[in-house]
C-alpha cells in the first residue's frame, strides 16, 4: 500500500476500531496518524509498503525500585505513544526521522557499541539490532518517521517505548512477527544497558512490549515470569492520572545509583548479591549490626524493598479478584512506604525543591480518603500517579493545575496492548 493510500485508509475509518480499542477514541488517532503520514510523505516521497506501528509508554502500578534487586512489579501500558510510518527498503540502511529531531542513520553493517552515540537516539536503534542479530533473527533497512506523545520526563518511559518500536519494527518487517514480547523487552533493555548507556532494570520494555497490567517477577531476569490481569480502572469509578510537578531532574544520577548502591551493602552484609535472595528474618535479627555497617537509610531501604516486592504480588491478587479498594488501599501503602522508607520523593542535595512531596499533600487532602496516590517511578523529581474519583476528576485537574501549571495533570488509561502493528 502505498502513502496515499494509507491517508485514504485511515480517513475512511479503516483503523477506527482499533483506535477505539488503544486510544478510547476514534477523531483524535486518525488526525494524528494522517499527519504523521503527510510527514513522511513530505520526508521520503510516495513509497510503496507502507505499515504503521506503535509502542506505549508505561506506568508504574506496584513495585517501586524492586525490579533492580531481582523482585517483583507491576505495570501497564498507557494510551500514549510512540507511532512509526514505515516503509521497508532494499538498502542495509535504517534511517528513522522522529518529530523535532535530526534523521538517524544508522547502517545495520556496523553494529558494534559506537562511544559518539552515548546517550542519543541512534544507539538505541543500534543497539536493537545488534540484539536481533545476536540472537538470530533477521534485520533489513527501513525508512520511517516517528512521532511521540509520551512526554519526556513525565515518568512514562519515553525511552523504553522507542526502543520497543524500534524492536517492533524489525519484529513485524523482517521475522513475521515471530519474536515474543518478552524477548523484544529483553533485546530493547540490552540497547538501552550496552548500547545507550543507562543501567536499568526490565520493568519498562516488559511494560512497553507486553501491554495491559502485566505483573513481572524478575527473580531469574533472564527468564521473567510474566502474567497479565484485565482491568478498567474507569468502570470501577476513578480516572488514573499523572502529574508532572516540572521538577528539575538534573544532577539526580547519584540519587538513583545510592538507591541501588545501598541496597547492594544490605544484600552483601547478609550473604548475597540481591536483596530478593536475602533472608529477612537474618535481616531483622542483624539489624543492629547493619546500621553500623550501612547505615539507616540502607537499612529502611531494604525494609521497603522486603514489603514492596510482598506488596507488588498483593496488589496483583486484588486485581485478579476484582477488589478494587484492596488494590487503592496497597497503591497508599506503597506511596507512604516510598516516603518513609525508600526515601525518594526529594533530593537531600536540593531540600528546596519537594514537589512531588507537595503534589501529594494536595492530592491526598483533595481525596480526604478516597482513591489513591504515590511516587511515580524513579522518584526524586518528576510526576505522581494517582487514583480519582470520575466525578471528582475534572475538580481535581484544576486544583492540581492551579499549582503545577496548565496540562500539568494527564489522565491516561491502560492500552491492552503492548508493542503493535496497526493492520
Amino acid at each position: 500500500m502505498k502513502i496515499n493510500e494509507m491517508i485514504q485508509q485511515i480517513r475512511s475509518g479503516a483503523f477506527d476500531t482499533q483506535f477505539l480499542d488503544i486510544y478510547g477514541e476514534t477523531e483524535t488517532p486518525k488526525n494524528r496518524f494522517t499527519d504523521a503520514c503527510e510527514a513522511f510523505k513530505n520526508l521520503f516521497g510516495d513509497l510503496d509498503n507502507i505499515r504503521i506501528f506503535s509502542a506505549p509508554g508505561r506506568t508504574e502500578i506496584g513495585g517501586n525500585h524492586t525490579d533492580h534487586q531481582h523482585g517483583r512489579v507491576l505495570a501497564g501500558s498507557v494510551n500514549l505513544d510512540v507511532i512509526a510510518i514505515v516503509s521497508e527498503t532494499d538498502q542495509s540502511v535504517i534511517h528513522i526521522k522522529s518529530a523535532g529531531y535530526d534523521m538517524d542513520t544508522v547502517d545495520i553493517n556496523s553494529l558494534s557499541v559506537q562511544p559518539k552515540e552515548t546517550g542519543r537516539s541512534s544507539a538505541l536503534i543500534r543497539g536493537v539490532c545488534a540484539a536481533f542479530r545476536q540472537n538470530g533473527k533477521k534485520i533489513g533497512g527501513f525508512d520511517a518517521y516517528t512521532t511521540s506523545n509520551v512526554l519526556k520526563g513525565s515518568g512514562l518511559s519515553s525511552s523504553a517505548a522507542f526502543e520497543v518500536l524500534v524492536a517492533s519494527i524489525l519484529n513485524g518487517l523482517f521475522n513475521d512477527a515471530s519474536v515474543s514480547p518478552i524477548d523484544l523487552a529483553k533485546y530493547s533493555q540490552f540497547a538501552e544497558r550496552e548500547y545507550f548507556g543507562k543501567p536499568c532494570g526490565l520493568l519498562d520494555q516488559m511494560a512497553s512490549s507486553m501491554g495491559g497490567f502485566t505483573y513481572a517477577d524478575f527473580m531469574d531476569p533472564a527468564n521473567p515470569v510474566v502474567e497479565k490481569v484485565a482491568v478498567d480502572v474507569h468502570r470501577n469509578g476513578y480516572t488514573l492520572c499523572v502529574v508532572d510537578t516540572g521538577g528539575n531532574h538534573a544532577n539526580l544520577t547519584q540519587d538513583y545509583a545510592d538507591i541501588t548502591l545501598e541496597c547492594r551493602a544490605v544484600s552483601n552484609a547478609l550473604g548475597v548479591d540481591f536483596l530478593r535472595d536475602a533472608d529477612q528474618e537474618r535481616f531483622y535479627r542483624e539489624m543492629a549490626d547493619l546500621r553500623k555497617s550501612c547505615g539507616d537509610r540502607a537499612v529502611l531501604r531494604a525494609f521497603h524493598f522486603f514489603h514492596e516486592d510482598q506488596r507488588a504480588v498483593k496488589q496483583f491478587e486484588a486485581l485478579k479478584n476484582d477488589w478494587f479498594d484492596e488494590f487503592l488501599r496497597l497503591v497508599n501503602a506503597s506511596g507512604n512506604s516510598s516516603f518513609e522508607n525508600l526515601q525518594n520523593l526529594y533530593s537531600t542535595s536540593n531540600t528546596a525543591e519537594q514537589g512531588l512531596v507537595l503534589a501529594l499533600c494536595l492530592t491526598k487532602e483533595f481525596l480526604d480518603g478516597d482513591g489513591a496516590c504515590r511516587v511515580h517511578g524513579g522518584g526524586f523529581a518528576g510526576t505522581i500517579q494517582c487514583y480519582i474519583p470520575n466525578e471528582r476528576f475534572s475538580a481535581y485537574k484544576t486544583m492540581i493545575e492551579s499549582v503545577f501549571g496548565k496540562d500539568s495533570c494527564i489522565p491516561i488509561m491502560v492500552r491492552p496492548v503492548g508493542g503493535y502493528e496497526f493492520r
